[in-house]
């Protein structure tokens, strides 16, 4: 077998036992309970719920925003579950890329300097190249130097994308990408983040409460009181 082939083999992120509780005054709050998941590489998986189900917490687990109470999660081969805080910022820098519902843009910034940032962080050669590059990508290639407060919602959401795969992340997390967008800006968004799953190959994580953005993974997880369940029929983009 090759390396790449073995490499092929190892599932992009695979929790098993996963369990979080939160310690209160008196009480102890469950948030997860005995998640098992397997996403292969490549794949794009849609976790669906109601607010307060769980799914926020999941998605920052598996990507090393925090860590469990129980259990373990491998990502791309490394055990993140085991690493410290200073070692797992270092595997979010090299292999994640994450998208907010809130788009957390610094507001110093220029649009160019906002996707700039992580690729010098990262010592990338020709950074600024890169950074023009995904965004005229995005469509913003005439608002490189525009702050935050100068861009509409939907163009802040563009450049989070952009900044997001700045540095060819292997996966990628998105928390309600179109939440804070209106139906058609939020469409846009998705057909955005979609294409861009699909040219570079990265795997897609999501949660959502957009049902239609949803149906376009390849796969949709539920999750209820903390538990995670797959649906017998899932959705998927049609070609």
């Amino acid at each position: 077998m090759t390396k790449t082939q073995a490499e092929s083999d190892v599932p992009m992120l695979k929790v098993t036992g996963l369990s979080h509780r939160v310690a209160l005054a008196h009480d102890t709050l469950t948030i997860l309970e005995g998640v098992n998941l397997e996403i292969l590489r490549g794949e794009s998986v849609a976790i669906v719920g109601r607010s307060g189900s769980g799914k926020t917490t999941l998605l920052g687990l598996l990507a090393g925003l925090d860590t469990p109470s129980e259990g373990s999660i491998l990502l791309d081969g490394a055990v993140i579950s085991e690493l410290d805080e200073d070692e797992r910022a270092r595997l979010r820098a090299q292999r994640v890329g994450f998208v907010f519902q809130s788009f957390q843009l610094l507001p110093a910034l220029t649009a160019l300097e906002n996707v700039l940032l992580p690729l010098e962080l990262a010592g990338q050669e020709a950074p600024e190249s890169r950074a023009r590059e995904l965004l005229e990508r995005v469509g913003l290639g005439d608002r490189l130097h525009h702050t935050p407060r100068q861009l509409s919602g939907g163009e802040q959401q563009r450049v989070a994308i952009a900044r997001a795969f700045a540095c060819d992340p292997v996966v990628l997390f998105a928390d309600e990408p179109t939440g804070n967008l209106d139906n058609r800006t939020g469409q846009a968004v998705s057909d955005l983040l979609m294409a861009l799953n699909r040219e570079q190959g990265t795997t897609l994580v999501m949660v959502t409460h957009d049902e239609q953005l949803a149906a376009r993974c390849g796969r949709q997880l539920h999750i209820e009181a903390g538990r995670l369940s797959e649906p017998a029929v899932a959705g998927g983009e049609a070609p």
